[in-house]
């Protein structure tokens, strides 16, 4: 019998993770956003490094990232013809999610997780976004940058999130028919919570 899984998909600065955090806790279950890439590294003996430089990166900036920076090294010997394709790391990934998956209730931030568990029976599909304003704000407090610099910043990070999802789900990241509820957290992060927990319970999904 398939466990709860719920993925959460989000537009840089729309906190998106802390809403994540504070549902699982909520729900009394894990989270999963940047523990993906230990488990994904621990279970496949590849370095760490190859999935943080892959991480909801499209194709083209990862392989920049080889090209510029060098191979990354490996707890295990590989052969330079079979080094490791971005659709590979993805892969390794995705098997970790189901495994996941598999094992216990959880939320999964990012990472293509509603594509991959799009089979699980109590999946619930989430994508937060927030007013423009909103997420400036709170991406220029986070780093103590200008105001200027968190829209630049958001704007390439959420290119970035579309182009990885858009290639590896094949379907439009933050289109609102691709999910069960999207939610403006500009509503404030706590209400945010609120919304999705009651909805989850009125699904009636057990644990």
């Amino acid at each position: 019998m398939s466990k709860l899984c719920i993925t959460i998909g989000r537009q840089f600065g729309s906190g998106g993770r802390e809403i994540g955090e504070k549902l699982a806790a909520k729900l009394g279950i894990k989270c999963y956003d940047k523990e993906i890439i230990k488990r994904a590294s621990k279970d496949s003996g590849v370095n760490e490094t190859l999935f943080e430089n892959a991480d909801e990166k499209p194709i083209n900036s990862f392989l920049y990232s080889i090209v510029t920076h060098g191979f990354p090294t490996y707890s295990s010997p590989v052969h330079l013809d079979n080094m490791y394709s971005n659709d590979k790391i993805f892969n390794i990934q995705a098997e970790t999610i189901k495994k996941i998956a598999e094992e216990e209730p959880a939320v999964f931030i990012g990472r293509c997780a509603d594509d991959i568990l799009r089979e699980n029976d109590k999946l619930v599909t989430l994508f937060i976004y927030g007013n423009q304003e909103d997420r400036e704000k709170r991406i220029s407090e986070k780093y103590n940058i200008s105001l200027k610099e968190a829209k630049e910043m958001i704007r390439k990070i959420d290119k970035s999130r579309s182009s990885y999802y858009e290639f590896f789900a094949n379907q439009r990241w933050g289109e609102m028919n691709n999910y069960m509820l999207c939610v403006n957290s500009s509503i404030g992060i706590d209400k945010t919570v609120e919304v999705i927990y009651k909805y989850i319970m009125e699904l009636g999904y057990e644990l």
